[in-house]
This record gives C-alpha cells, sequence and structure tokens, in this order.
C-alpha cells in the first residue's frame, strides 16, 4: 500500500485536525482545462470514459496544474443505469446525455440487470487502480455515484429537465413504482461504490444533484432513505471516508447530516458557519464557494475565499469545495488563484488562533 504524502482531505473528512485545509473542485477534470479539451478533441466523451488510459489522464491534470488536494475519477453519473440495461447517448452539440427509451412503467423497471450491472463497470475499476498507481501516493483519489434520487429523474425523464414533470408525476400517482426504481438503483450503487473502494478510491462521493427539487417530505421519503443505505453499504463493507452532497436539500440539512455519512456537501446559498453551528461536529462539512465567483478577479476570489474559511472558523472537519461544479468556460489561472487563496489563508487563519 503506498502512503499517501498529502492526507489532508481524508484527515478533514474525519474531522482530524489539519494545518491547512484541503480543496478540490467539482468536475475539476473537465472543459474549463485545454489540457483536457486536447484529449476530448480525440474522441468522444463515453469512450473515454471507457478507456482507462485516458481517465486516468484527465483524472490527474488538475493535480498537476491547478494544485488541488484529491483527484477525482473521470467519469459520469449516467453509467450505472446504462450498465442496467438503458441506452445511454451522449452526442456532441444535442444538448445533454439522453436515455432513448426512458423508464416510464413498472414492466420497464422490473426488466433492469441488478444482477451484472456492477460487473459491467469494470473500466471504471480499471481507471481507478490505473489512476491510483500513477497518482503514486501523491494525493487521495476520489471516486462517486450518482444517488438514486437523481438517477431516476434521468432514467424515467430520459434526459435533464425543466419542470420534472414525469417523474414527478410518477411520484404523486405511483409511488410504489418509483420506490422499486429507487430500490434498484440503491442496491447497484451501493455495490458499486464497495467495488470502486476495492479499487482505489480512498473515498467516495454521492451526488444527488436534483434534490432540491423535491419538497422536504419528497427528499426524506425517496431520497434520504436510499442515500442512506448506500452509505450503510459502503460503511460496512469498506474503511473509506463518505461524502453525501445533495444540491439544494438546504431545508433537509440537519437530517443529511445524520445519515452516517462522513462529509456533508454544501451548495453556496448557504453560510457555512450557521450550517455547522446547526448540525454539529458530528460530520465534517464540504464547500461551498459560488462557482461563478469564479469568473471575478483573483482578488475578489481571495476575499470569498477568506469569508468562507472565516464563517466556517478554526475547527477540524473543513473541505474546501465550489458549491456545485466548476464552470466550463471558467478561466485556469481564476481556478489557480483559488486553490492558492485557500492554502494560503487558511495556514493564515491558524497561525493567527496560535497567537
Amino acid at each position: 500500500m503506498t502512503t499517501l504524502q498529502n492526507d489532508l482531505l481524508l484527515r478533514a473528512a474525519r474531522r482530524e485536525s489539519t494545518e491547512r485545509t484541503p480543496v478540490w473542485m467539482m468536475r475539476q477534470a473537465g472543459r474549463y482545462l485545454p489540457e483536457y479539451r486536447a484529449v476530448r478533441a480525440n474522441t468522444d466523451f463515453l469512450t473515454l470514459c471507457r478507456t482507462p488510459e485516458l481517465a486516468a489522464e484527465v483524472t490527474i491534470q488538475p493535480v498537476d496544474i491547478v494544485g488541488v488536494d484529491a483527484a477525482i475519477i473521470f467519469s459520469d453519473i449516467l453509467v450505472v443505469p446504462e450498465a442496467m440495461g438503458m441506452e445511454l447517448l451522449v452526442e456532441e452539440g444535442k444538448g445533454g446525455p439522453r436515455f432513448p427509451s426512458p423508464l416510464r412503467t413498472a414492466e420497464s423497471i422490473a426488466a433492469l440487470d441488478t444482477e451484472g450491472a456492477v460487473d459491467r463497470l469494470r473500466y471504471v475499476y480499471d481507471a481507478l487502480s490505473l489512476t491510483r498507481s500513477r497518482l503514486a501516493g501523491r494525493v487521495p483519489l476520489i471516486g462517486f455515484a450518482g444517488a438514486p434520487w437523481t438517477l431516476a429523474s434521468y432514467a424515467v425523464e430520459g434526459a435533464g429537465s425543466k419542470n420534472f414533470e414525469t417523474i414527478k408525476t410518477m411520484m404523486y400517482d405511483a409511488p410504489e413504482t418509483l420506490h422499486a426504481l429507487l430500490e434498484k438503483l440503491a442496491q447497484v450503487v451501493g455495490r458499486y461504490l464497495v467495488e470502486q473502494t476495492r479499487a482505489g478510491a480512498d473515498i467516495v462521493q454521492i451526488f444527488d444533484t436534483w434534490a432540491g427539487i423535491l419538497t422536504k417530505d419528497a427528499f426524506l421519503e425517496f431520497s434520504l432513505p436510499y442515500i442512506m443505505r448506500i452509505v450503510d453499504h459502503v460503511k460496512t463493507n469498506s474503511d473509506v471516508p463518505v461524502i453525501v452532497f445533495a444540491k439544494g436539500a438546504n431545508s433537509a440539512l440537519p437530517e443529511l447530516a445524520d445519515c452516517g455519512a462522513d462529509v456533508l456537501g454544501l451548495d453556496w446559498t448557504v453560510d457555512i458557519g450557521e450550517v455547522r453551528a446547526a448540525v454539529g461536529n458530528h460530520v465534517a462539512l464540504q464547500g461551498n464557494l459560488d462557482p461563478v465567483a469564479l469568473y471575478s478577479s483573483p482578488e475578489n476570489i481571495r476575499n470569498e475565499v477568506r469569508r468562507i474559511l472565516e464563517y466556517f472558523g478554526n475547527h477540524p472537519g473543513h473541505i474546501f469545495n465550489l458549491g456545485h461544479g466548476i464552470l466550463p468556460t471558467v478561466p485556469v489561472p481564476h481556478a489557480q488563484a483559488m486553490i492558492e487563496a485557500v492554502k494560503e489563508i487558511s495556514v493564515e487563519l491558524r497561525e493567527k488562533e496560535q497567537e
């Protein structure tokens, strides 16, 4: 086992003291980097996901270029429903990914393959193993998966949606059908994440991108129980920390803090200090710079970084991140300015506390 030279992320996830605040960015391996675009110029998105050598290359790019404290494996949350038998299309210039045959009936949901799905994702495990080898212990490696509610939203709608009327109608009119889908997705995601830890992931994150479209009651019924089941499965079958990021589910932050995860990810619409005071010290917090702030001047980026670090205070258990993914047109020097600001200002604030 390679000893990590930089284990700040893992220590912060376990709420241990750190000499500075660790920092990484969601979607950090992506279109804002010219080096990523150079790789993508020669291959399509899904081929990049399915080719371990290429996935490892773009996973490591932000470690080398912008200096983040962790690598997150390059993949996509929708490879899980694809592995369960759904056709997934990602077509250049035609919007986001889509499922041409969405799940609209109990029969189509029953036909999903939960047994062979995890094995069909072998290319992700191979990418993790190769990336871990190439990182050679420089930083931790993050694995991830989508939460069942978010995966179901894409699978039922067929693509991203403005109002999500199809899955919400199913939720109201046929909740038992939706629960059957969520149950199948939770089974596969739990096993998938455990396999990622066996392949080399040091920590895993569960993304519930569409949590914020639900009422609190609906979130507590149709999302959180399935997230909790996945967290429990990962914790039972591995010793890695788990991050849960349910974007927009801010009315349910106390319940999320008690879901069993080690780290609770926050979007940019909440005060991280107020959340910490509300949920207590039993869970680490991740976040939560507004991604659009990275378009502002480096001086203003530093000011925003300082504000968040000061709001959190000199306590263990903070992983600095954006409140959602980095946007594809952010200038690379601005991303670097954020990373450098976190590293410098968090040290400065710790030294002040000790004076």
